[in-house]
């Protein structure tokens, strides 16, 4: 998907089932929250996000 010319060619598409694997990884490397999918950008349900990351590293504190 590259935007013009002047951007970077695509040189191969990840697949979904990759971008599980990378969710996993992370996941596993202790990531609380991952958002991993062909079209993610890093501003994609930010603020979603950002409250669900906030829950999640609250209820990961109450546990201690």
């Amino acid at each position: 998907l590259q935007p013009s010319r002047k951007h970077a060619a695509v040189d191969r598409f990840v697949t979904p089932d990759e971008f599980a694997t990378y969710e996993t990884i992370a996941k596993s490397k202790g990531f609380l929250l991952v958002s991993a999918s062909p079209l993610t950008r890093s501003s994609y349900h930010a603020d979603e996000d950002f409250a669900r990351l906030r829950t999640a590293r609250e209820a990961q504190l109450a546990r201690r």
